[in-house]
This record gives C-alpha cells, structure tokens and sequence, in this order.
C-alpha cells in the first residue's frame, strides 16, 4: 500500500515541478515582439540571353494547334535574348527584426548576398524596399535600412554573456514562408564551433529553426535578442532540435560597426597561431592546456613591431584569458584598432607581457592579399590559407630536409583555413596537387586554376610533414 500511494504522489510531484519550471505562456510576450519581426524577400537579375541563344527556334508547319501559342512563346524569348536579362524573384527567404524605429533593421547575410531588391514585409501587411547598410560574410551579419513614415516597433538586445544553459529561449521567423511562427525551447549549448567562420562562438538551442527562419531573433524571457538565428543540422532540412544563433555580444559590436562606418573594423595582431596540444604543453613545461601558440608572424604587422617572436603561447590578451587556441582572433577582432594592449606571453618557461598597438584586419587582409597578387610569378605564393616557398638550401637546412626531396615548403598557415583545421603547419612539404607534382610556388597557382576550371571543388594534396611522413589532405577550393 505505501509503495502504491508513493508512487502517484511521486508522479504528481514531478509534473508539479515540470509546469512550474517551465514558461505557463508566452502569449504576452509574443504580442509585444511581433511586430518587430519581419519577412525578408529579394530579388535579383539572371541573365538568360546566352542560354536563350542555344535554344534553336522550333519550325512549325502552318495550321498547326496552338501555333499562336508556340509563336508568342518565341517572340517572349527574342525579346528577352535582346534584352540579355530578366529579373527572376525569390521570396521569403529568410527572417529579420527591427532594432530602432527609423527602420534599422539586422538580418543574415546570406539572405541577402547578391539580391538586386530587397522587400522587408511586416506583419501588418505593409511592405517596404531596403537598402543595405553594411554586411560582414565573417559573421553572417547584414544590417538593413527601411524608410517608415511612422515610428517602427523594435526590440531591444540583451547579453548574451548572462544566458545560461538551460534557459528558457524564443525564436520568432518565417520558416518556410510561414511568417511570424513562434517556437519555444532552451539553450542547450554555449560556445559553440560549427566550422562556418573564424569567430564561431553559437548559441544552440532546440527551440524549432526550419529554413526561413535565417536572420530572426533569438528572445528571452525579457523579450531581449540573444541571438540571430543562423543555421540548423538537420539531415532532413528540417529542425531535428539543433539550431543555432550569433550571440547578442558578438553581434552588437559588428552592427555598431557596421551602421557607423558601412563596414566592419576589427583589430589585427598580425600572427598565425595553432592549438597547444599534450605533445606541446609537455615540451614547454606547461601545466595547461591554454593559450595560443604562435606559429608565424606576419612581416611589419603589430606583433613583429611589439616583439611577439614564434614559440610564444599568448595566455592573456588585453586583461581576457586565451582559454583555447580560437578564442584568440575573436578577442583581438573585438578590440578597437590603433588600442595599445598588454599581451602576456609564456616565453622559454616564463611569463612576459608585451604592449602592442593593434592595426586593422581588414588593411592586414588586403596587404596579404596584393603581396600573394604580386608575388604569384615570384618565389612565394599564397593559395588554400597558406603561404608557399621554394625549397631553398637555407630552407632546407632549417627544416632537416634532404637534398631529394622535392616540392614547396608550407611557410605559413592561416588559422582560420580549412588547411589549419587539418593540421597543416609551417615546415611541411607540398608534394602533390591533385596527382601532380609540385616544384616551384607557381606551379602551385597554376595547378589550382586548372582543377578550378574543371569544376572541381575540393583538391586532394600529398603533403610530407616535419616528422617525415607522407599524406594526403583534402582542402575546399573555394
């Protein structure tokens, strides 16, 4: 008897606490937030005219059924080949949400990347063009501007840093065309790395997030945006309850940045950096797993200037702690450019701190840029996230190679690039391009043009490492 009266006062206790832990309604919350939420739609010009002029033109015989119709058809077809366009549109593609009420407004920016037109529909009914302020494709932030001619209702952002795991989260967006749906879960994950830029730190939740739903508001319980929505893992293409947002925090400082200057400024130290791994903690006698272990240094960039040398492990940057190797780009890219910071660095077995002046990514990326443009004919190139150089006598010395070994020395990684997700590092050889063989840095351009041009997407390279070990490592083209 006591065990079957225990067992249904357990039971109602249980589901007791389940209701009461959890949101009774959020049918308040979702009438102020509505409003603020929008459909984005675009459009954009195909051109048709060389495809239109492959088509050769069908012959009918006179009296033929419907050869009105066939001949409308035709004419419809000369006139777009004259005109070599016709405008193809898109709808509902993707989510956004008002952030002032003048009409600023944050999406994806993969909903919008090249679209012509750019329609922001809101839930009344009304419909307006926008234009764009500034994207950042590192962070899949597009910031919009509508032209109300009345005050817009907009939300505000809360902290990301404050969301815990197990938070009640909201995701307002127009999955599949259906606008304004509402889904209901929690943060399941903080942190997160899905491999799709070099500043991942996502949100997750299992709130539901289906295609459309790109570019909306992550709410919580305040009504504050936490999160954009961004991308889902779903074998199906639709939510199996793994979706994931920007953090406010991180979004907040690119579409400041965005809305002042039409364009992103983030900090530069000029390093390429990899992960400290067992084998490397024991070799410099460190306790930890922490840190970002320079593995390069960028020529006149801020950290050569302020003395940061290779085989430094950077712990602290600016006051923040370098937990992990890819927690590094993203503070130094939050942190304003010209600001002179103090970097703690683990030299030889000792801590030192460094001033350095940080530059701006952005000049840094394009210095790199005109010097792999201008040096693709000379004797170092940059292709796939790396830096390649002629096998030199001097090279070889430096990294115990033989005098038979032939292909192009790896100088440098970019952290970011698929090639450091696969472990390629400094001092390892480039044997093969796609099957061929490799001598000299320009065969390295000229190879990869000619797979490009085959359509090919991914390459497959034959690398020999610094432990004198051959193989291969498939790398994206793009």
């Amino acid at each position: 008897m006591i065990l079957g009266l225990g067992a249904p006062y357990l039971q109602v206790r249980i589901c007791s606490f389940a209701y009461a832990s959890g949101p009774a309604s959020v049918a308040n919350l979702v009438e102020g937030l509505l409003g603020a939420v929008v459909n984005i739609s675009t459009s954009q010009n195909i051109k048709v005219g060389d495809s239109l002029q492959k088509v050769p033109r069908l012959r009918t015989p006179d009296g033929l059924p419907f050869q009105d119709f066939f001949e409308d058809f035709f004419k419809q077809q000369q006139k777009e080949r004259d005109q070599g366009n016709h405008r193809h549109r898109t709808q509902s593609l993707g989510s956004g949400f008002v952030i002032d009420s003048q009409g600023t407004i944050v999406t994806n920016n993969h909903v919008i990347a090249n679209a012509d037109e750019i329609t922001v529909d809101f839930s009344d009914g009304s419909k307006l063009l926008a234009k764009v302020i500034g994207t950042d494709p590192k962070t899949d932030i597009a910031v919009l501007k509508v032209n109300p001619n009345k005050p817009l209702k907009a939300v505000p952002f809360g902290s990301s840093s404050k969301a815990r795991i197990g938070d009640w989260v909201m995701a307002i967006g127009n999955p599949f065309g259906q606008g304004g749906s509402v889904t209901v879960g929690i943060i399941s994950a903080i942190n997160r790395d899905i491999h799709s830029g070099p500043y991942d730190n996502f949100i997750q939740t299992d709130a539901a997030i289906n295609r459309g739903n790109s570019g909306g508001p992550l709410f919580n319980m305040a009504g504050e945006v936490v999160g954009i929505n961004t991308a889902i893992i779903s074998p199906s293409g639709g939510s199996i309850g793994i979706g994931f947002s920007i953090p406010s925090d991180l979004a907040q400082n690119v579409i400041a940045q965005l809305r002042e200057f039409g364009e992103t400024r983030r900090g530069w130290l000029g390093v390429s950096i990899q992960p400290i791994t067992d084998d490397i903690a024991e070799s410099l006698s460190m306790r930890n797993l922490e840190g970002a272990l320079v593995a390069g240094i960028i020529k006149n960039g801020p950290a050569q200037k302020s003395g940061i040398l290779i085989g430094d492990v950077i712990l602290k940057f600016d006051g923040k702690s370098v937990l992990q190797m890819r927690d590094l780009p993203r503070i130094v890219a939050d942190t304003a450019v010209g600001k002179a910071v103090d970097v703690l660095v683990l030299r030889k077995g000792q801590k030192k701190i460094i001033s350095v002046t940080l530059g701006r990514l952005e000049d840094g990326e394009k210095r790199l840029a005109d010097h792999a443009q201008s040096s693709s004919n000379d004797n170092s190139v940059e292709a796939l996230g790396m830096g390649f150089s002629e096998l030199t006598d001097e090279n070889r010395e430096k990294f115990n190679l033989d005098s038979d070994i032939k292909g192009v020395l790896i100088t440098r990684v970019d952290p970011d690039s698929y090639a450091s997700e696969k472990r390629l590092r400094p001092g390892s050889v480039l044997l093969e391009i796609g099957q061929e063989s490799v001598k000299k840095p320009k065969d390295v351009i000229k190879r990869l043009k000619e797979l490009k041009s085959e359509g090919r997407k991914k390459v497959l390279l034959l690398i020999l490492t610094q432990d004198h070990q051959s193989s291969f490592v498939v790398l994206n083209l793009q």
